[in-house]
């Protein structure tokens, strides 16, 4: 099953149909183009592409979009505050792209080191991935992929927003201030990955 957050509104791609606001059976890569459409154009807010083969859908999904790989981190302090970032007037987490040659955990690890100005980050285990659309403003459809990484940070407290990323804070939030600070203004992927960290975390 994959996620994917179209201008903040789900498509989900599953084997089984699911219980959305609109289903669409696949048939071939048309049923896609369908599904885009309805999402990008018009008031449906979630819909689902069921088909039994999901490696073939995921692949013909691939193929409309030019791909961009990123990765990022779930930044922990021993009080178990998590890391945000404030950009463009809303929290986000910290990621960026990946440069040729690196391996995602080396991105997630640089990109949170630029971003944040913390040093010395200690990568824990990977999380997931999420995927967002987004066009770019040459009219190229772009599907980012951003693979998460959970992080623990335990040194001296360096963070400091790099400006010229247009990042305006760097902040630690608790569990109480990320539900009442930090959801109210994010992008439906980050409450996502959050949301998916808490979870393990409980097991």
């Amino acid at each position: 099953m994959y996620k994917v957050f179209v201008n903040e509104k789900k498509l989900l791609l599953s084997k089984q149909s699911e219980n959305l606001e609109k289903t669409l059976g696949y048939e071939n890569v048309t049923s896609l183009e369908i599904a885009l459409d309805l999402l990008e154009n018009t008031s449906v807010k979630e819909l689902n592409v069921f088909g039994e083969n999901i490696d073939e859908i995921w692949l013909q999904f691939q193929s409309l979009f030019r791909i961009i790989e990123a990765a990022g981190g779930i930044v922990n302090n021993p009080k178990g505050d998590i890391l945000f970032i404030k950009r463009l007037g809303k929290w986000d987490l910290p990621k960026g792209k990946m440069e040729k040659g690196e391996s995602r955990e080396e991105s997630a690890v640089r990109e949170i080191e630029e971003e944040t100005g913390l040093r010395d980050v200690e990568l824990v285990r990977f999380i997931n991935t999420t995927y967002h659309i987004y066009v770019e403003r040459n009219g190229d459809k772009i599907l980012k992929c951003t693979h998460w990484f959970e992080m623990n940070f335990n040194g001296e407290d360096t963070s400091k927003p790099q400006i010229e990323e247009g990042i305006t804070e760097v902040a630690w939030k608790n569990t109480a201030q990320i539900e009442e600070e930090v959801f109210p203004s994010t992008f439906k992927n980050i409450k996502l990955i959050i949301k998916e960290f808490w979870n393990t975390k409980l097991k």
